[in-house]
């Protein structure tokens, strides 16, 4: 436990959390332009599409991105679809790149060579905005692609419970396998991680984000007044907040990982030191 307060303040999780939410502000607008500017090519209601984010949003900040989604919902433009995916991938990789470059640090190493960096930031970027499409998408509209995919193959309609039943669970485990993937690639370790040694840190970031979602919600929708002390920028300040205790989840996963692995190594010395040699 000491070690890990010591790695959270040599990192500044604090202040890294902040840097992480500012890249994802950036990436955010980009994004769900390009989500709901993908979803009527789908011929998918537009309704549904605000119902689900009026659910999981604070009502300060579903205020504040109706009007910029209702634009978008009904102007269909190819052109704002290819802007919208480059204005992610663009902001979203300088908050993964910091996120990566955090993580070596808590493992007391030098990131890669920058190119490397650059590459492996791309593909965890890119990954990480199918995840969350993925993770948006199929709880609304999980029942929608069920029937697309039984009508098509021919599967009988005994399966649906099954789908409808994995269109609320794939979304975690989605995010889980990536968060494992990256915190298992990215420290550059001498010897390499293995992948069980960072299922603690992946469990708990996934786990603490998917309460910090639903919990803030509930908790700014029955108890917060931010636009009483911010006025219209409330929703502003409530979605910056949430942004930047994902980061600190986030980096807190990896930094957990770190502890172990530390405490790991400290063993397997202590072990080596009392074995008697002949």
């Amino acid at each position: 436990f000491q070690d890990l307060i010591y790695r959270i303040q040599k990192v500044d999780m604090s202040g890294m959390g902040a840097l992480l939410a500012y890249f994802f502000l950036l990436s955010f607008f980009p994004m769900l332009i390009f989500m709901v500017t993908l979803l009527p090519y789908l011929n998918l209601e537009q309704g549904q599409v605000f119902d689900f984010l009026s659910d999981i949003m604070p009502e300060e900040v579903y205020v504040l991105i109706e009007g910029t989604l209702s634009e978008v919902l009904t102007n269909q433009n190819g052109g704002l679809l290819s802007v919208g995916i480059i204005g992610t991938i663009w902001s979203a990789s300088r908050a993964v790149d910091a996120l990566m470059k955090t993580l070596n640090r808590a493992y007391d190493v030098e990131a890669r060579a920058g190119f490397i960096n650059r590459i492996w930031s791309l593909v965890f970027t890119i990954s990480l905005v199918i995840i969350i499409l993925v993770a948006l998408v199929l709880p609304v509209f999980g029942q929608q692609i069920g029937n697309v995919v039984f009508g098509y193959f021919g599967i009988e309609e005994s399966l649906a419970g099954l789908w409808n039943t994995m269109r609320w669970i794939m979304p975690p485990t989605l995010i889980f396998l990536l968060l494992t993937v990256m915190y298992w690639i990215v420290p550059n370790t001498d010897p390499r991680l293995t992948i069980v040694s960072v299922v603690p840190g992946s469990i708990l970031a996934t786990l603490g984000w998917l309460a910090l979602t639903y919990g803030f919600s509930f908790y700014i929708n029955n108890f917060g007044n931010f636009s009483a002390t911010y006025g219209s920028i409330g929703g502003v300040i409530i979605l910056m907040l949430w942004l930047y205790f994902t980061g600190m989840i986030l980096i807190l996963g990896g930094i957990l990982n770190a502890t172990f692995q530390k405490r790991q190594i400290a063993k397997k010395n202590k072990k080596n030191a009392k074995t008697p040699v002949f």
